[in-house]
């Protein structure tokens, strides 16, 4: 399908189906009526199942405390359950405004066929990347917000711990900086692979660069987050990109954490980082995100795909396999 190209229209309003979870590891299709409200009518090509937050999701891992902070764009539901949850939507507009209708678009939604929704949350993708490939536009606009609150500077030593998309996209990105010396560790050995794939550096955790300037967690382990302590120079900076839902991270902050002046800091996507503020919002963050996804390396970041149709049957081995990195639902 041509990005221009408009399917047959639907009637307004209309039903639409969407996954829900429902209790722990228990998930189901059903149906939704579609809402007469909102500018701009959706119907799904693809969208990407993000392991990580999903996992928590599907789990009932999300702490109490977290419930309103962790809500996605249009979520419905309330946690723990039941929920509809998902954030990684790619879809053709078909009923709209003139300058949308026709335009492959992606939306920070749940994982739903059918959708209306205000035309403001619709991002057009760039011409010059495939829908199949815009579902990892979530997580590129994470990456994005990590390399800002990590501030790399050319010629910094960069460690980042952990090789999945958000990890490996943050790496990619940090190898663009000129001068960086770049390494990607995880305890995962295919991964090195995926790590050649990208153009990056893969190091097993024993062997990563000491005296590094800048450590990025992105492995939600907290042994990973040590061994960042272990591998960090002097006044360096260790970013925690990681969320651990309601597991707790425990670190030495002995031995030279207080004589080498440590500094850890976290990364949310949720808000902007400071001195980005004053001149970014959210549209142009995640335009820039679609920009940087115009990399056809970028498609081994896609672990697998899954027809709407079978997602129930097939969601919990999905989220259970160390493999997955995004695994993309086709509609």
């Amino acid at each position: 399908m041509t990005r221009r190209e408009t399917a047959e229209r639907p009637e307004a309003g209309g039903c639409g189906h969407a996954l829900w979870f429902d209790a722990p590891r228990r998930c189901a299709v059903k149906q939704e009526t579609i809402a007469p409200e909102g500018e701009v009518l959706v119907r799904t090509l693809f969208s990407g199942i993000s392991r990580g937050t999903e996992s928590l999701v599907f789990g009932g891992k999300v702490p109490e405390s977290e419930y309103e902070r962790m809500r996605a764009p249009h979520q419905a539901g309330e946690f723990p359950f039941p929920v509809k949850y998902g954030y990684a939507a790619v879809g053709l507009v078909e009923e709209g405004p003139e300058r949308l209708v026709g335009h492959t678009v992606f939306c920070l939604h749940p994982h739903q066929d059918r959708f209306r929704i205000p035309a403001s949350a619709v991002h057009v993708l760039p011409e010059t990347l495939p829908p199949q490939r815009a579902v990892l536009a979530a997580n590129m606009e994470t990456a994005l917000n990590i390399v800002w609150d990590a501030g790399i500077q050319p010629g910094d030593r960069v460690a980042v711990f952990g090789a999945g998309v958000v990890g490996l996209l943050v790496a990619r990105l940090a190898t663009s900086v000129i001068g960086t010396d770049v390494v990607i560790s995880d305890i995962e050995p295919e991964r090195v692979q995926i790590a050649a794939a990208l153009g990056l550096t893969f190091s097993s955790p024993d062997e990563i660069p000491n005296d590094c300037d800048v450590l990025i967690n992105a492995s939600a382990s907290s042994e990973a987050l040590t061994s960042a302590l272990d591998h960090a120079g002097f006044e360096a900076r260790i970013v925690e990109a990681s969320w651990y839902g309601e597991r707790y991270a425990h670190l030495p902050l002995g031995g030279a954490f207080h004589a080498k002046r440590l500094s850890i800091v976290s990364s949310q996507v949720a808000a902007l980082p400071p001195g980005r503020r004053a001149r970014w919002d959210t549209d142009r963050r995640m335009a820039k995100a679609l920009e940087l996804l115009a990399d056809d390396r970028f498609d081994i970041l896609i672990s697998g795909e899954t027809p709407f149709e079978t997602i129930v049957k097939d969601y919990a081995g999905i989220i259970g396999s160390s493999a997955t990195l995004c695994h993309r639902i086709r509609y």
